[in-house]
């Protein structure tokens, strides 16, 4: 018989009654759902599924239904990455700058935590993409978007994929410059970017990415010690043959910053700002008993976080350089988000 206690960054798998014992202040903000790579699909010709429209898939039985079965490399590598699910919308046959305009438009609607392309795109789309990221951010929206090469020929110079790193040098950007090869067949890092995003989104908010194995044969192209140090200082996230396996090089963002600690952040936020919006705006006095109730529950919220061991070093407080009156509070909110252990070093006396 299943059951026991439950951890809020991994749900327990088998059916049963979990329960943990937590005061009523740490039930006021939870944890949303995570584990959702958003993917425009390309083609969709031979299933049942029309243009311009959102369908959810858990599984490839059903993708290959509603998309046909030669369509769905990209999100067959997302539920292979670890995605919970994939929020597919169908793109026209032949789509024209607008329809990119419009696809990200309608994704504005949609929660997902990871957005990535089932193919090449060019440069113009990667740049609209990001901005297209950094305006939800500054709107209270927060994602990951994975890139990959432009044209499969970038694949064959790091540097190439570095410069890429660096031009959507970003927070919230992922850029994988390493094609792999499966069992005979060649997938660029653009195509096998939706792997990546489905990684990121599978993976707890208190592990990293960095070491993990992908299922592939080999990469396109190996590159030499030098050139990864390379890559890794640009931001770039590289797939290394370490001569046994294909694994994760380091789970960096463009911006050079660990996938880990911006996804802890991006969970604070959009947690914090969900909760907000659904129980306290409008519902509770902006006096001392208001705001120490917020603050109480936003704290509760953050030790849950911490007993997770996502992040460490809580402090909630009404912010002291602003007037809490009227209809406006101000809270300053501080932690610090804990990282893997990456680097092991030695110190052998002998």
């Amino acid at each position: 018989m299943a059951g026991g206690s439950w951890n809020p960054s991994e749900l327990p798998i088998r059916p049963g009654l979990y329960a943990n014992f937590v005061s009523k202040a740490a039930n006021q903000i939870s944890g949303g759902e995570r584990g959702i790579v958003a993917i425009p699909l390309k083609t969709s010709t031979g299933g049942t599924a029309t243009a311009k429209t959102f369908y959810t898939v858990e599984n490839e039985t059903d993708a290959a239904t509603l998309f046909g079965s030669a369509n769905i490399q990209s999100i067959k590598f997302a539920l292979q990455g670890g995605a919970k699910e994939v929020l597919v919308y169908t793109m026209p046959s032949t789509p024209a700058a607008q329809d990119y305009v419009d696809m990200r438009t309608a994704f504005d609607t949609r929660p997902f935590n990871v957005f990535v392309y089932d193919g090449e795109v060019s440069a113009t789309e990667q740049d609209n993409t990001l901005a297209w990221v950094k305006t939800n951010r500054d709107e209270g929206k927060h994602f990951m978007a994975v890139f990959g090469c432009v044209v499969a020929a970038d694949d064959n110079d790091p540097s190439i994929g570095d410069a890429r790193s660096v031009r959507l040098a970003d927070d919230y950007a992922v850029n994988l410059i390493t094609g792999v090869t499966i069992d005979g067949n060649t997938y660029t890092s653009a195509k096998y970017a939706p792997w990546v995003a489905g990684l990121i989104a599978g993976t707890p908010i208190n592990q990293s990415i960095t070491y993990r194995v992908s299922p592939v044969d080999d990469v396109t192209k190996r590159f030499t010690n030098g050139q990864i140090k390379t890559s890794l200082s640009k931001g770039s996230l590289v797939l290394v043959h370490d001569g046994e396996k294909v694994k994760v090089e380091q789970g960096l963002t463009t911006s050079v910053s660990k996938i880990r600690k911006q996804r802890a952040r991006q969970a604070v936020l959009t947690d914090v700002t969900k909760t907000a919006n659904d129980t306290y705006i409008g519902r509770i006095n902006n006096n001392a008993d208001g705001q120490a109730a917020l603050i109480s529950a936003i704290k509760a919220y953050l030790e849950t976080l911490e007993q997770a061991n996502v992040l460490t070093d809580i402090s909630v407080e009404v912010d002291p350089q602003y007037q809490s009156t009227g209809d406006s509070v101000y809270f300053a909110i501080s932690f610090t988000e804990i990282d893997s252990m990456e680097r092991i070093f030695l110190t052998i006396n002998v």
